[in-house]
């Protein structure tokens, strides 16, 4: 099952388009090792995998309220956000404070950490070289989801 007309319409009406839909189905998997890798100090690495794991089932959980957007910008850096990143985002989640939305505000689609204090709502930058949004009553806001998985090459 796919994004809905009306969302695929609001996306497009942002200046966002679907290039290719996130498919569903069976997909190939890739091995799995049992270790884990030391990012400190070196560590002993047990021979052998896993089972596997299906890549597609692993970052995009509910393929029916998923989408993939590209970053543009670096007012996410500190976040691990990068200039040219794939996003995850699925719109199941519930928005709630603290997490890394996408948003509409105004028309403009943008990628911030969502700030709820009481009725105050916030879009937070990761970047100090970039300001906090406040956003007011009589702005159009919108929530289309949370970011659960960042892609991006080293």
């Amino acid at each position: 099952m796919a994004l809905d007309k009306v969302t695929l319409e609001k996306l497009a009406k942002a200046g966002l388009r679907v290039v290719r839909p996130i498919p569903d189905g069976p997909h190939n998997t890739i091995p799995l090792f049992v270790s884990k890798v030391a990012a400190g100090l070196p560590a002993m690495v047990e021979d052998g995998a896993d089972d596997g794991i299906d890549l597609h089932t692993y970052c995009v959980p509910h393929p029916e309220n998923s989408f993939l957007l590209r970053v543009s910008g670096s007012s996410m850096q500190g976040a691990g956000i990068q200039d040219g990143d794939l996003l995850v985002v699925d719109r199941s989640i519930r928005a709630t404070d603290g997490r890394i939305v996408i948003a509409a505000l105004d028309g403009e689609v943008t990628v911030k950490r969502l700030r709820r204090k009481g009725q105050r709502v916030m879009l937070v930058p990761e970047n100090p070289e970039y300001p906090t949004i406040a956003v007011r009553p009589d702005q159009s806001f919108t929530v289309w989801g949370v970011v659960i998985f960042v892609v991006h090459r080293v």
